[in-house]
């Protein structure tokens, strides 16, 4: 009786779409398409005639770095218990004179110069790109896998990023922030299928099937800031996720923020219901941390994408060097 009361006010399609988010928390992972060996998703839409495709049209005269720097204090998910980036010295000129660490002695020491250094972060630091099995669903990942079955103390058997191939695709840019006129979105602004609509009519670009699609918020010139960068980021909502997946046909989605999405949670009972939706149940990697000041300044809105994770075995993620160079 009380949901009825409430219809006059909410509407009929109000209330159709609160019908369409609330199932979604109730539905399984994806089975794969490509077969039940299938452990990379739509990654199988990278063939030997795509790379070719979109290689044959670079124009090569400039590249675009769309990765971030790795720092001490850098931004990073250390609210919710993840290590933070570290990084310290194991050898240096002096200190090699004083330990002679190689057995070479001093005067040796004195004439070559050794300097090494170790660091240590979380997966899901810096630009990088997540695999199909960082997020699932009732104890399941893509394709039907179980943490159960496939998930051991060194890391999953199953969907590692050591699977991932080169990523070679056409990129696409929907600098959102500049489509409504401003530098940066607003704090927790949940980017709509609208949204994205007008990005692509103002930009005279189509999604084609198999894009790389990187969404521009403007958070990336908070980077600097780490406690200003993490704090209410705008993201995708679900919707329009559906869109870049279902119609745009999209093989890989990726942000300038630390979550792809915002919050909090448009969904009964899934805290996190764009990374399910597109890791768990459609196969679509996510990029998180995606440098894409430049390409916005410089209007350049197509693009080969090219890069690759560390082949970590069995990891839920990787740091990615991505590149985007310009089409012809």
């Amino acid at each position: 009786m009380k949901l009825r009361s409430l219809l006059p006010r909410l509407g009929l399609l109000a209330l159709g779409a609160i019908a369409a988010l609330s199932a979604h928390a109730a539905e399984g992972v994806g089975i794969s398409q490509w077969g039940p060996a299938d452990e990379i998703g739509r990654l199988n839409l990278i063939t030997p005639e795509s790379r070719a495709a979109i290689l044959s049209r670079v124009d090569g005269r400039k590249a675009y770095d769309l990765a971030t720097d790795y720092y001490i204090g850098m931004p990073s998910w250390q609210a919710a218990g993840d290590p933070h980036y570290q990084f310290w010295m194991t050898h240096t000129p002096r200190g090699t004179v004083v330990d002679d660490p190689m057995a070479v002695g001093r005067e040796m020491n004195h004439r070559v110069s050794y300097t090494g250094a170790a660091f240590s972060m979380y997966s899901h630091s810096g630009t990088h790109i997540d695999a199909l099995n960082h997020f699932g669903l009732d104890g399941k990942i893509w394709n039907g896998f179980s943490a159960d079955e496939h998930l051991g103390d060194r890391g999953w058997k199953k969907t590692g990023i050591e699977k991932f191939p080169p990523l070679i695709a056409r990129g696409v840019l929907l600098d959102v922030a500049a489509a409504q006129g401003l530098p940066m979105l607003p704090e927790n602004y949940r980017i709509t299928r609208q949204d994205l609509q007008n990005a692509l009519a103002k930009q005279k670009v189509r999604l084609q099937r198999g894009d790389i699609v990187l969404i521009r918020t403007g958070r990336m010139q908070r980077f600097g800031d780490a406690s200003g960068y993490m704090a209410n980021p705008p993201g995708l909502g679900l919707d329009a996720a559906k869109f870049l997946v279902e119609d745009g046909g999209a093989m890989i989605v990726g942000a300038d923020n630390l979550s792809l999405e915002t919050f909090p949670s448009e969904v009964a009972g899934d805290y996190i219901p764009v990374h399910t939706y597109m890791l768990a149940q459609h196969g679509v990697p996510i990029m998180e941390l995606v440098a894409l000041e430049e390409l916005s300044r410089d209007k350049v809105y197509e693009f080969a994408f090219i890069g690759g994770p560390l082949k970590i075995r069995g990891g839920d993620a990787a740091p990615l060097r991505p590149i985007a160079l310009p089409l012809r």
